[in-house]
C-alpha cells in the first residue's frame, strides 16, 4: 500500500503545481460565497479533527525515541504530520469541485456519487470513533457506558446542526474562537512563557529545512495519517469549494498551506512545553480539553452530514427535521460502532479515495472538451 500511497502524494504534488502555475489568476467564487474571516474560519476548522487536540500529547516520546524520526525534533515531526504540505491535498480537491466539477458533472454519475456518500460518511464515523477511543486518555476512570452515551450525544447534536446551514457556519466561527482560547489557556497553564513559546515555535523550523523528508510515508504512524488526510481530501475540497468567495487559485494556495498553519503550530509549541517539562495536566484542563475536542467533533460531523444528504437529496425538507436526524444519527452511531467492533481501519478508505481519484481522471479525460469553457474563465 505504500507504493500505491508514495504514487498517489508525488501525482497530488505535480499537479497542484501545474494547477497553480496555468490557472494561477482565476477567481475561485462558490455557491455560497463567504466574507474572508468567515472563510478562513471554515477553512481551518473544517480540516482540523479532534485529533488535533487529543493525540499530539500521547505522540511526541514516540518521534523522540524511534530512529526513523532522527532527522529532526519531535515537535517538527508533529507538525510535519498535520500542518503546511498536507493541506495542498485540500487544494487540488477545492480547485476541482470549484472549476472543474461544474463541468463535466463527473459526481453526478450515480456510481461515483454513492462511492462519494460511503467515502464521507465512512470518514464522518471514523473522526467519531477517534473520540470515543480517546476520552479515557483525558478522563480518567470513565466507563464504557458513559463513553458511548457522550459519543451519541456528540453525533446527535452534529446531525441537528447539520439542519441548517446558519449552524453549520456559527459552530465554525465558535470552534475557531474556542481554539484559540484553548491555545491561551494552556500556555497559560504550561508556564513556558513567551520566550519558550518563541523558541519552540523556531523549532518547527526544522520540518522546513526537512521538507522533502515528509512527502513520501516515513513509517506506519506517517502512512496511517496519509490516508486519513487523502480520505479527508475528498469531502474537504467539496465543502470549502461552496464558500470560496472569490480568492485567486494562487492566493487559495498559500490560504490553505499557511492559515491553518499558524494555530497548528502554536497549539504544538504550547503542548511541546508542557512535554518537555513533564508536567500532569488536571482534571479541569483535562476537561477543557475534551470540551473543545467534542465541538471539533461536531464541527466536523455537522459540515460532512449536510455535505452527502445534500449529494443525495436526503435532507431536512424532504423528509422532516426529525426523521432526518434520527435517521442520519443511527447511520453515523452506527458505523462509529463498526470501527470499534470490526477490523474497518481509516487506511482503507484512503486507498478508495486514492482509486476515486484516478477512476475521476481517466473520466475527465474522457469529457475534457467541456473544459474548453475553463480556458475562456482565465481571460475574464
Amino acid at each position: 500500500m505504500q507504493a500505491i500511497l508514495s504514487i498517489a502524494i508525488v501525482t497530488v504534488l505535480i499537479t497542484t503545481l501545474v494547477l497553480v502555475w496555468r490557472w494561477r489568476s482565476v477567481k475561485l467564487t462558490g455557491q455560497t460565497p463567504t466574507r474572508l474571516f468567515a472563510f478562513f474560519a471554515i477553512l481551518c476548522t473544517s480540516g482540523l479533527d479532534v485529533g488535533l487536540i487529543m493525540l499530539p500529547l500521547t505522540e511526541f516520546s514516540i518521534y523522540e525515541s524511534e530512529y526513523v524520526y532522527g532527522f529532526t525534533n519531535p515537535l517538527a515531526i508533529e507538525f510535519g504530520f498535520w500542518g503546511f504540505m498536507i493541506w495542498s491535498f485540500y487544494f487540488l480537491t477545492t480547485i476541482y469541485f470549484c472549476i472543474v466539477e461544474p463541468h463535466v458533472k463527473i459526481f453526478e454519475i450515480k456510481a461515483i456519487k454513492l462511492i462519494n456518500v460511503g467515502i464521507i460518511v465512512a470518514t464522518c464515523a471514523f473522526t467519531g470513533y477517534l473520540f470515543l477511543t480517546s476520552l479515557p486518555i483525558y478522563i480518567e476512570g470513565i466507563t464504557q457506558g458513559f463513553r458511548y452515551a457522550v459519543v451519541a450525544l456528540v453525533v446527535f447534536l452534529a446531525v441537528f446542526s447539520s439542519t441548517d446551514i446558519r449552524y453549520v457556519k456559527m459552530l465554525s466561527l465558535s470552534s475557531t474562537w474556542l481554539f484559540l482560547f484553548l491555545i491561551f489557556v494552556m500556555w497559560v497553564y504550561s508556564d513556558v512563557g513567551l520566550i519558550g513559546l518563541v523558541g519552540n515555535l523556531m523549532q518547527i523550523g526544522g520540518y522546513f529545512t526537512s521538507l522533502h523528508e515528509f512527502i513520501l510515508p516515513i513509517s506506519e504512524q506517517h502512512t496511517f495519517y496519509l490516508f486519513w488526510w487523502f480520505a479527508w481530501s475528498i469531502m474537504i475540497g467539496q465543502f470549502v469549494a461552496r464558500f470560496l468567495g472569490g480568492l485567486r487559485t494562487w492566493e487559495l494556495l498559500l490560504a490553505l498551506l499557511i492559515i491553518p498553519s499558524i494555530p497548528i503550530a502554536v497549539w504544538f509549541s504550547v503542548l511541546f512545553g508542557i512535554y518537555e517539562k513533564g508536567q500532569k495536566i488536571n482534571d479541569v484542563v483535562n476537561m477543557v480539553m475534551v470540551f473543545v475536542g467534542m465541538v471539533f467533533v461536531i464541527n466536523s460531523l455537522d459540515s460532512l452530514t449536510r455535505l452527502y444528504t445534500e449529494s443525495m437529496d436526503w435532507t431536512v425538507n424532504r423528509v422532516g427535521r426529525w426523521q432526518y436526524v434520527a435517521s442520519h444519527w443511527a447511520l453515523l452511531y452506527s458505523l462509529i460502532l463498526l470501527y470499534q467492533f470490526t477490523p474497518l481501519e481509516i487506511e482503507w478508505i484512503g486507498l478508495l479515495v486514492i482509486a476515486l481519484y484516478v477512476v475521476v481522471a481517466i473520466l475527465v479525460t474522457f469529457r475534457r472538451k467541456r473544459l474548453i469553457e475553463i480556458s475562456s474563465i482565465q481571460n475574464r
